[in-house]
């Protein structure tokens, strides 16, 4: 889920190097992932009324029922 998350962050914004992914399982079943971007790319990440990290977080949650488990991702600015 991580390395998902990450893929997709650096191919939306503009340097991709600043993207930095953290997961930490904050109970049996639920995960919960971190990302951090430039300050300039945390527009690119949310997209136009959330639209685009909303997409992110509905990916997220159909993996993460794959595996029998919660995910919740926060964008950090």
């Amino acid at each position: 889920m991580k390395e998902f998350i990450e893929f997709i962050s650096k191919h939306l914004v503009d340097t991709p190097d600043s993207v930095v992914v953290e997961a930490v399982e904050t109970s049996d079943k639920t995960i919960e992932l971190t990302l951090k971007v430039g300050t300039d790319d945390v527009g690119k990440v949310i997209g136009k009324q959330g639209k685009t990290a909303q997409a992110m977080r509905t990916l997220l949650t159909a993996i993460a029922a794959k595996d029998g488990k919660r995910a919740i991702l926060k964008i950090l600015d």
